[in-house]
Order: C-alpha cells, then sequence, then structure tokens
C-alpha cells in the first residue's frame, strides 16, 4: 500500500530523473508533471471499466408524483450506472432500463403504459416514464468516481489532493501508466514501457471479470423480459 508520492519516486528511480519531494509544488515543473501524468493515469483508469474496486451499491427511495431525481442526492460519487443491475428491493419485478432515447420516444407516444417501472439517466438525474409509487425502494450498482483514498482519515475522494493520497487501483498498474507518461511528456521513447502497461492493463482487468458470481439456475436474458427475484411459488 504505497502512497502516489512513493509510487512517483519509484518511477523517478525507473527513469533516472530526480524523485519528487513534493507533487504540490507549484514552483517545479518536473513535479508539477508528475502530478499530472499521475492525475491522467487514474482518470484513464476510471475510464477504462467497471472495476470490481469501483463498484458500489445505491438506493433511490421514491416520493411518489415525482418522475426525475437528481443523482448526486443519494450516490453522490456516480459516475456511471451498471445497467441491467437495477431492481425493486424486496419484489420480483427489475426496473427496465436505462432505455435508449429511441425506446423512450416509443414508449412515451405510441405505446401503451404498462406496469413496467423505466428510466433513462439525463443531466444528472434518473428520469422515469412515470412517477413509480411512493416509498419504493430502487438499489443499483454504479462506477464510483472515487480514484484515491486518504491515508490517514481513509476517506475516499475523486481526485488527488495530497501526497500521500493511495490509489484505489493496483499500485503496479499505477506506475506503469506513471512511468510511460512521464516518458512520453519527455520526448522520451516510451514504446516498451506503454506495452507493457498495456499488457498488464488487460491482465488485471481480465482477473476481475473472472471473478465475477456465476449465474445458477433459470434466468431469462431476453431484453426487457428482466430477473425474477425472491419470488414467491405457489402450487
Amino acid at each position: 500500500m504505497k502512497t502516489i508520492l512513493e509510487i512517483c519516486r519509484e518511477v523517478a528511480d525507473l527513469a533516472a530523473v530526480k524523485r519528487p519531494e513534493n507533487l504540490f509544488n507549484s514552483t517545479s515543473q518536473q513535479e508539477n508533471i508528475f502530478l499530472s501524468v499521475a492525475k491522467s493515469t487514474l482518470d484513464s483508469l476510471l475510464r477504462y471499466g467497471n472495476w470490481e474496486a469501483l463498484t458500489k451499491e445505491g438506493c433511490l427511495i421514491t416520493t411518489g408524483c415525482q418522475n426525475s431525481y437528481p443523482i448526486a442526492d443519494f450516490a453522490p460519487d456516480f459516475y456511471c450506472l451498471l445497467n441491467n443491475t437495477v431492481y425493486i428491493k424486496d419484489m420480483q419485478e427489475r426496473v427496465i432500463g436505462a432505455i435508449t432515447p429511441e425506446q423512450w420516444m416509443k414508449e412515451k407516444y405510441f405505446y401503451s403504459s404498462s406496469n413496467n417501472v423505466k428510466f433513462k439517466i439525463q443531466n444528472g438525474r434518473f428520469v422515469f416514464l412515470n412517477p413509480p409509487a411512493q416509498e419504493l425502494k430502487i438499489v443499483f450498482q454504479y462506477r464510483s468516481n472515487n480514484i484515491v483514498w486518504d491515508y490517514k482519515t481513509l476517506e475516499e475522494k475523486n481526485t488527488l489532493s495530497a501526497n500521500t493520497d493511495v490509489p484505489i487501483f493496483d499500485e503496479y498498474l499505477v506506475k506503469l501508466g506513471i512511468l510511460w507518461r512521464w516518458l512520453k511528456r519527455s520526448g522520451l521513447d516510451y514504446s516498451e514501457e506503454f506495452d507493457e502497461y498495456e499488457r498488464e492493463l488487460r491482465k488485471r482487468y481480465g482477473t476481475e471479470l473472472a471473478t465475477r458470481d456465476i449465474r445458477l439456475g433459470a434466468v431469462k436474458d431476453e431484453i426487457g423480459e428482466g430477473v425474477n427475484i425472491n419470488v414467491i411459488k405457489t402450487d
């Protein structure tokens, strides 16, 4: 578990340059470059895919007669939705969404209304086709935008703000990402380091995908059918 400053110092050793003392020293061009490439590396990893370390569960409780809910109110670190993970808790119904603009227009103007709860994400809000019933507890999984955590308080943050911040991502992967970007910014050949980073990135992300749960039993995968959960069987 290494801080971002410690990782950048290891990068400096590999690049045979002076070790940074303070990434937030605005008077040092070299340390400013280290901070810039570190931020770029973490931002790139955030956007790469649905990392397990970034996956969180959110919860929205509807108020009735309202079809628009700002995401910041119930998931302030929201980056993007993991689709097909949205359910009405303790019921057998999956919330259908996020539907495409084409589906939205068809449902709104051409199809007859149904009991399905359908939504889209627009301008940082959950927008439902029709106002859902009051006090529905809608749970979902999403990718968090937090990329580091504070070494002292353990608080997760969405940006680098201290030398002691610890990346949420694998430290070796972060080091490789900073290294090739540093070499590129310095006008040096970075092809070998970039290739090593890409291999490690695919390997690390592939390892996380392999740990996901395996579905057992009968599951309907057709679009729009949803998945039944907590189903009560009757004779």
